[in-house]
This record gives structure tokens, sequence and C-alpha cells, in this order.
């Protein structure tokens, strides 16, 4: 239940609790808590029961936990049949180290420069644009507008 609760957090709570019911009444209010967590348990397991007798026999093999969807797709995962030979045919480290190594090959075996490609005389054109990629050249001072405070 209190999976979560680390040392910090049970020692601020500890504090908390004796600051709050004082050293005297500290015992008291822990029995009457762990008493009334005892109390909701029984309480969860009677309806759980309830619940297991009202949908009959069929699914007697029914947890209430199946009812978590990281659970419910888990389990699916692990004990359906056709999804482990899927599992086990597909394997993504191969894939993604077989696409690394083509754009690899790629790039080591890129195009040759341009003046090598018009002397092929390929029947490719050239791209003859600005390079979008590249950070553009800051403007020469004299081509730069000048700043007007009272326009902006």
């Amino acid at each position: 239940m209190f999976n979560d609760i680390g040392a910090l957090e049970l020692v601020t709570i500890v504090v908390l609790g004796i600051l709050v019911f004082g050293p005297d009444k500290l015992p008291k209010v822990i029995q009457d808590v762990t008493g009334f967590i005892r109390k909701i348990r029984a309480f969860s397991d009677s309806a759980k029961q309830d619940i297991r007798s009202e949908l009959g026999p069929e699914f007697k093999d029914f947890e209430f936990e199946d009812l978590n969807p990281k659970t419910f797709i888990r389990k699916q995962l692990t004990e359906n049949e056709d999804l482990k030979e899927i599992r086990t045919s597909f394997d993504l480290r191969k894939e993604l180290s077989d696409v690394s190594d083509a754009v690899k090959s790629s790039e080591a075996g890129a195009a040759p420069a341009p003046s090598a490609t018009a002397a092929a005389g390929s029947a490719t054109p050239a791209v003859t644009g600005p390079d979008l990629l590249k950070k553009p050249a800051a403007p020469a001072p004299e081509e730069r507008s000048r700043f007007d405070a009272d326009a902006t």
C-alpha cells in the first residue's frame, strides 16, 4: 500500500504526527488508523468475493488487477501466442542497425561535387538555391536598417 514512501517522507509523517497529536496520544491514533485500514481491507475483500460469486463460475479466474490497463496489456502481450511469434520475428535493434548502416553508407557514397556531375552530363539538375540549413551571413553595416525608437 505504501510502496512509494521513502525514509524522509516517513520521518516527516512521524514528526507531524507527534506535533499534531502529541507523544501521549500518538500510539492510540496509530492503533485507530491501523484498525480502520484493516476494516477497509476486509470490506474490499468481501466486496470482491460478492462480485465473483455474482459473476458465476465462468469468471472464477477473474482478477481485479486485470482491470488496470497496464496489467491487461502486459498480460495480453505475454500470453498471446500470435503476439509472441511476432515479437520474436521482429528484432528492433537489428532493424535499427540495418537502417543506420544504410544511412552511413549513403553518406559515405554521397553525390560527388557539382563540377563532376556536370562533366559527366548527368540528367539530374544541380540544386542552385540558397542552403536553408545554413545561417545567413550578417549584412554589412551600411546595409543594415537604422533603428527607429519612435517607430516601434
